[in-house]
C-alpha cells in the first residue's frame, strides 16, 4: 500500500448544538490540524499515488473557504452541527470531488483538535 499525506491548518469559529457540548454551545475559536492521506495499491501512469501539487491546492482551496470564518455563517454549513466528526466527512467529500478524476484509492482525513484528541473519516475515492 502506498500513501501520500498532506497537512494544513484550519482556524475558525463555531458553536455546537446540544447540551452535551456544555460551554462549546457558545461561539468559540478552534484551530485544527488537518491531515489528508491518499492510499492506493497501485501507482498511476506517472509512478505517483496522486499529484501532490493538485491535492495540496485542493485542500488549501477547501480550507480557504472556511479559514478565519464563523462556520455557523457559511451558507453550505447552515443548520449543520459542525462537530469535528462532521467536518472530517465534509472535508473528505470536498477533497474527493476535487481529485476524483485523478485518484483511485482510499482517502483518510484526520482533524486534530489537540495533541490528545483527533477524529478521522476514511472512504474510497474512485477515479
Amino acid at each position: 500500500m502506498y500513501t501520500l499525506t498532506i497537512r494544513d491548518y484550519l482556524k475558525c469559529a463555531h458553536s455546537l448544538k446540544g447540551e452535551i457540548f456544555g460551554p462549546a454551545q457558545l461561539m468559540h475559536v478552534i484551530t485544527y490540524e488537518i491531515e489528508a492521506s491518499f492510499m492506493t495499491e497501485t501507482l498511476d501512469e506517472y509512478g505517483l499515488i496522486v499529484d501532490f501539487a493538485s491535492t495540496q491546492s485542493a485542500l488549501q482551496d477547501i480550507l480557504g473557504r472556511m479559514n478565519f470564518k464563523n462556520l455557523d455563517d457559511l451558507p453550505e454549513l447552515q443548520g449543520k452541527n459542525t462537530t469535528t466528526e462532521f467536518l472530517c466527512q465534509y472535508i473528505h467529500e470536498q477533497i474527493s470531488k476535487s481529485v476524483a478524476d485523478q485518484f483511485d484509492g482510499t482517502l483518510r482525513v484526520i482533524l486534530r483538535e489537540s495533541p490528545v484528541a483527533e477524529t478521522s473519516y476514511e472512504k474510497p475515492v474512485k477515479a
